[in-house]
């Protein structure tokens, strides 16, 4: 059973919140974009298994939460205490997928002694003002729109449509399979309006407003090597500025197909966070 609420925050947004209410163990989900910040299967069934608490939250502009332009990949640091503190979790781990993982790292360095381990599937790395960073993308015209602001990354989201050329032949199995309703999340997620992911893709090419050199958890880092939105040179990146992480790389895997780890890596954030 999943308990959904909203929360008021003290500056008047809200923030839509999913929690399963039980488990010897915390782990917030953090979704990737477009998504809607609901938990579903096979997560549920996985974290069920593992006696894990499932937690996750709608970034804002997602699912019910309040949008906030202008946010950075920090932010989300501030919001996630707050509904830590509302569902009384001390320490609790994070997990994400693209973006998703982008933030739960940011979360992990701006929350210290709070956050006891994190997983990333195909994250996305800090921007390096290169443009090398959109190397391997097969569709990277909304990551350059939003470089040039709001209302660029806006004008976009009006005229672009799905490439389906950013998916493998494992991924659309994947999506058709174990991860189908990932797939309606994002749909979902996509007909609400643009406000999420405008905003994740600006704060993506922007100052994240977090140090991860700075982080002290545990950090396993997932990679699919045929991956054309969020390439293996990312996660090559996050690896050295985190001396302490582990790298999985999945030579047969793409975006959404190496998800298929989320068992080894439930286990894993268990193992390190004894």
């Amino acid at each position: 059973m999943v308990i959904t609420r909203d929360l008021r925050l003290p500056d008047g947004r809200d923030l839509r919140i999913h929690d399963t209410g039980d488990g010897d163990t915390a782990l917030v989900w953090h979704h990737g974009t477009p998504q809607t910040g609901a938990l579903y299967e096979p997560l549920l069934g996985l974290a069920r298994q593992r006696g894990m608490r499932l937690v996750s939250y709608a970034r804002p502009g997602y699912g019910g939460s309040t949008p906030r332009p202008g946010r950075t990949v920090g932010s989300a640091a501030a919001d996630l205490a707050q509904v830590a503190d509302v569902l009384c979790l001390d320490s609790f781990a994070v997990m994400g997928s693209s973006s998703g993982g982008s933030h739960a790292l940011a979360c992990a360095a701006l929350l210290p002694g709070r956050v006891t381990g994190v997983v990333c599937f195909a994250a996305i790395a800090p921007f390096t003002g290169d443009d090398s960073w959109f190397d391997g993308m097969a569709d990277d015209s909304a990551l350059r729109a939003a470089l040039a602001g709001r209302e660029a990354r806006m004008r976009h989201a009006e005229q672009s449509e799905f490439d389906p050329a950013v998916f493998t032949t494992a991924d659309f199995e994947a999506l058709s399979g174990t991860w189908a309703a990932m797939g309606v999340d994002a749909g979902a997620a996509d007909r609400a309006g643009p406000d999420g992911q405008v905003d994740d893709d600006i704060a993506l090419v922007t100052p994240w407003a977090a140090d991860l050199a700075l982080m002290d958890a545990h950090v396993l880092l997932v990679q699919g090597e045929q991956d054309r939105i969020a390439p293996r040179t990312h996660a090559e990146q996050l690896a050295r500025t985190l001396p302490q992480s582990e790298l999985w790389f999945r030579p047969d895997d793409g975006h959404i197909s190496v998800l298929d780890a989320c068992p080894q890596a439930m286990d894993w954030l268990l193992e390190v966070t004894r």
